[in-house]
């Protein structure tokens, strides 16, 4: 839909259809955890590792500027985002990074006016977190929080005002390139066929691209969220990240929405499946009770999965598959941030 109202703006009169395979988009979508980010301390640091670091600031400029362009074009309202900032906590094992902040923030500078990274080790004992568990903070003045099911409908009833036509119950099987069209044929909602006929197919399916392109490097990876009950006198407000990333959380009003822990079972989670593995489930409890909330009673309320899409790196695919088939997909774990840009990206080379 960020394709499809970039490509509206450019051009009013263009003709523009999004088939959503959904009621309504439950991939990431609906989904994701609603966090306004761009890349923890630890994560960037990994990033550089294995993919350099020129890549990897260009990443970061990608999500920054992602992020910039979704609250311009919806309006921070419309999306409730919240700039409560963003924190990592840091235990024993990533302790390596506390001398890495002031070099991180050098890299960072020809992005930012600010200093990105900031050492807070006395919201420890003000969060609440376990203090033996938790060695120091470091805080992100610059990253927030969005609803994530009205920053959707915020984005369907935009792109509709734009003239964008959605469709949704519409599962697009496979296509064809003939002559100077694009046939995609799809299930309607009785399983029958249906076909589509274009003179550009633009394919933003991230995770699930391997129905339709089994030969991209695309592997789906779930991730498993949890939310709590209210929590009276709840101590903590912003987006919270730990272990290179693999691990977040935030404030919901007074709940909290937890999530990650994919790295405990990489291969189990490659799929596009929406179970829940309960293994990693247990682990998210025990953390939010020992790490999390230590002297905090809570109840959990809701548990569910999104999928995401990765790859051998980090780098989204762009790739004009022919003079008739474009592909934007692989969003990293970072769709929120980095979909808005992608989806201008592709304008660009359609128009």
């Amino acid at each position: 839909m960020s394709t499809a109202a970039s490509i509206k703006e450019k051009n009013p009169k263009a003709q523009v259809l999004v088939l959503e395979r959904g009621v309504f988009p439950t991939g990431a979508s609906t989904k994701n955890a609603g966090f306004a980010c761009f890349g923890s301390l630890t994560e960037l640091l990994s990033d550089i590792k294995t993919m350099g670091e020129e890549v990897s600031m260009q990443l970061v400029k990608e999500r920054w500027e992602g992020l910039q362009k979704l609250r311009s074009r919806l309006g921070d309202k419309s999306i409730d985002y919240r700039g409560n900032g963003g924190y990592e906590i840091i235990r024993e094992k990533e302790s390596y990074c506390l001398g890495e902040v002031d070099a991180m923030n050098k890299r960072l500078s020809s992005l930012f006016d600010q200093p990105v990274f900031t050492r807070k080790p006395g919201v420890i004992n003000q969060f609440g977190f376990n203090q033996q568990g938790v060695k120091s903070v470091i805080y992100n003045p610059l990253e927030g929080q969005i609803d994530t099911g009205m920053m959707m409908q915020s984005l369907m009833l935009h792109v509709q005002k734009l003239g964008v036509t959605l469709l949704t119950g519409v599962e697009a099987t496979s296509f064809s390139e003939i002559g100077t069209q694009v046939a995609v044929i799809a299930k309607n909602g009785a399983d029958s066929a249906i076909e589509f006929k274009t003179s550009q197919l633009i394919i933003c399916t991230n995770a699930f691209t391997p129905k339709l392109m089994p030969d991209q490097d695309v592997v789906p990876g779930r991730g498993i969220v949890l939310i709590t009950k209210p929590i009276e006198g709840l101590k903590f407000k912003g987006v919270f990240h730990y272990d290179e990333g693999y691990y977040y959380f935030r404030n919901h009003g007074n709940r909290v929405l937890f999530g990650g822990g994919r790295n405990l079972d990489f291969e189990g989670e490659a799929t596009d499946s929406f179970e829940i593995n309960e293994r990693i489930l247990e682990v998210l409890k025990q953390e939010l009770q020992t790490m999390i909330l230590p002297n905090t009673s809570f109840e959990i309320d809701h548990v569910w999965s999104g999928i995401m899409a990765f790859g051998k790196n980090k780098q989204p695919i762009l790739e004009k598959v022919s003079e008739r088939v474009l592909l934007g997909v692989r969003l990293g774990g970072m769709g929120v941030a980095i979909g808005s840009g992608m989806g201008g990206r592709i304008s660009e080379i359609v128009s």
